[in-house]
């Protein structure tokens, strides 16, 4: 259960971060040095790029740059709290699940850090709350759209896709109206519905952070693809589903074998090739690839 921040006195609050921090002191590496090792085995280039009041740490995948598509790829929340109790030093994700999908990825391509992450911790604008509470706020999700638009602007592209896993989903749906050049957006066990989110797991509300769910729909135009494991117990089809049910130009599709992490790499080709050719994706299409695994 997490700790409700807003009701801790200060020396609770920096006593909480200490002794996350000594944990985190303690292991041979951080999350944010085993992310950022993962990434230079997979050939990426680590970038620092300034956001609206925030530094951005990325990772690019140079190949094709000079396609007019750009695929940028946002990762789940990561590790917010230790053990349910502590605040995490470093909330970097552990498992880097869009790294792996972004190295299936022949186009332009953009893993996109959070604000505070990725070793950013410890930046004068940085507070535990933007990974914790605040992780999906206007902050967050400005910074990030500054960025996004600068990297478009800097490699020549016109249309953009948006792919972001767990949390990533989630800000996905509240970075692509503030993007005009968004053309389709994928959710891969996206945590679209934050309330809902907490209230079955039950977590505090994330105070300060915005609730995709209860954003309007994408224009029209966006191509979406909500994405779903029939076995994942941290954000479940029916919930996902839910979220978008009013999304227009959306799809819902679920895969019976996946979890929340797994097994996204297995249909990340064929999903390619799908935003490649605007395609209808159906349940047929998910049962084929479930039986070639």
């Amino acid at each position: 259960m997490m700790l409700k921040m807003n009701n801790l006195s200060t020396m609770t609050y920096s006593r909480l971060f200490c002794v996350a921090a000594l944990v985190l002191m303690a292991a041979c590496a951080s999350p944010s040095k085993r992310f950022e090792q993962q990434a230079a085995e997979l050939g990426f280039d680590k970038q620092e790029w300034i956001g609206d009041g925030f530094t951005h740490t990325l990772f690019k995948n140079t190949l094709l740059q000079d396609s007019s598509e750009l695929h940028v790829y946002l990762g789940g929340d990561g590790t917010p709290w230790l053990r349910g109790k502590f605040i995490a030093l470093d909330p970097t994700p552990r498992d880097p699940v869009g790294l792996r999908l972004m190295a299936l990825d022949d186009n332009p391509s953009v893993y996109l850090g959070r604000p505070c992450y990725h070793g950013r911790y410890n930046t004068p604008a940085c507070s535990p709350l933007l990974w914790t509470y605040q992780r999906y706020s206007s902050a967050v999700v400005d910074s990030m759209a500054v960025v996004i638009e600068k990297l478009l602007a800097s490699g020549g592209h016109q249309d953009l896709v948006m792919v972001g896993f767990s949390g990533g989903g989630g800000l996905a749906m509240l970075l692509a109206p503030k993007l005009p050049q968004t053309r389709q957006v994928v959710t891969l066990a996206g945590n679209l519905d934050i309330e809902a989110w907490t209230k079955l797991h039950d977590y505090d509300a994330l105070k300060g952070s915005i609730n995709p769910s209860a954003q309007p729909p994408l224009d029209a135009a966006i191509q979406q693809f909500h994405l779903a494991g029939e076995k994942d117990e941290n954000i479940p089809p029916w919930m996902i589903e839910a979220a978008v049910k009013n999304q227009p130009n959306g799809q819902f599709i679920t895969f019976d074998d996946f979890g929340h992490g797994c097994c996204w790499e297995k249909i990340w080709k064929s999903m390619l090739q799908c935003l490649a050719d605007s395609c209808e994706w159906n349940q047929q299409r998910s049962a084929t690839i479930s039986v070639q695994r």
